[in-house]
């Protein structure tokens, strides 16, 4: 499994990491059994990286993971969970909140320290709380050491720009944001390049949008949006391709990344992703998709609040 630097942390992330939010049943149920499998598939497979949140399933994904990682070496794996967000409308960033989430999350894991931790969907907040307040409590938990690294992860790119310019952070998530219908990430790589920041993407298929599956109920694409993706998808069948593959490949491929997040609870999928990720590339099939793509290139939604978002 090829491996990169996260910023200046030191810590080398798969290209390819564990999104653990499948646990939580955000996008279907899940067979208890088969989602812990999936866990140890990953992390046989190489995936040295797992992203959870207290918020993906309410705690259930971190539950799960309690009942597989204390099995596993803790030197063998890199662990990030979250802070912050808890339930759809609940959010709680302030300093008090952080050491008691923090605590929490260990003892649901059986884990005694995280390598990472993020503020949680900051654009439904205050950003200077988030600044003020919340960062300055986390970087106190690295002093306990109960946390390796910090920083912030959500949906906005203006809320990436605002923190970054403000804030010392460890290493940014953002996902939807490099797929093969939305790059604006790029923007966000000579900001962390300078800062030596961790840019780490997640979400390569945009929420099954890239995808065969049928979308999630709470899925905010417009149906242009469906429907161009749509076209796409059946392109790639037509070419005896999957769209699946393309926009996995598409996203690992891009150096600047240090890791893309992925997550299922279907051990079979994962162990299909890491075969995908050793398939060459079909590029006059990206470049035909892309065109497909070309009317919605960057459509993205507001989420949040409407000042921590860039201008449709």
């Amino acid at each position: 499994m090829q491996t990169r630097p996260l910023g200046k942390t030191g810590l080398d992330l798969s290209i390819l990491s564990f999104g653990a939010s499948s646990l939580g049943q955000e996008f279907r149920g899940v067979d208890l059994n088969q989602a812990t499998r999936a866990v140890r598939v990953a992390l046989d497979l190489g995936l040295n990286f797992i992203d959870t949140s207290p918020y993906y399933g309410r705690g259930m994904s971190e539950i799960l993971l309690g009942r597989v990682l204390p099995d596993v070496p803790r030197d063998s794996y890199l662990l990030g969970s979250k802070l912050g967000r808890y339930a759809p409308r609940h959010f709680d960033f302030s300093p008090r909140r952080v050491e008691e989430s923090i605590d929490i999350s260990l003892e649901r894991m059986r884990v005694e320290y995280l390598d990472i931790v993020l503020c949680h969907d900051i654009e439904f907040v205050e950003m200077g709380q988030v600044v003020e307040e919340t960062l300055p409590a986390l970087r106190k938990q690295v002093e306990k050491g109960k946390v390796r690294f910090i920083g912030v992860s959500g949906y906005p790119m203006k809320m990436f720009q605002y923190v970054l310019e403000r804030a010392e952070l460890d290493v940014v998530l953002t996902y939807n944001h490099y797929t093969l219908q939305n790059d604006m990430a790029l923007q966000l790589v000579p900001l962390c390049r300078e800062r030596q920041v961790g840019l780490m993407n997640a979400a390569p298929f945009s929420a099954r949008l890239l995808t065969d599956a049928p979308l999630p109920p709470w899925h905010k694409a417009t149906p242009r949006v469906r429907q161009l993706a749509a076209e796409a998808a059946e392109l790639c069948r037509r070419r005896g391709g999957n769209i699946a593959k393309l926009a996995l490949q598409f996203s690992l491929a891009n150096p600047d990344f240090t890791t893309c997040i992925a997550g299922s609870a279907d051990p079979e999928r994962i162990a299909e992703w890491v075969r995908w990720m050793n398939e060459p590339l079909d590029e006059p099939l990206l470049t035909d998709v892309r065109r497909i793509l070309e009317p919605i290139h960057n459509w993205f939604y507001i989420e949040g609040r409407p000042e921590n978002n860039d201008t449709p």
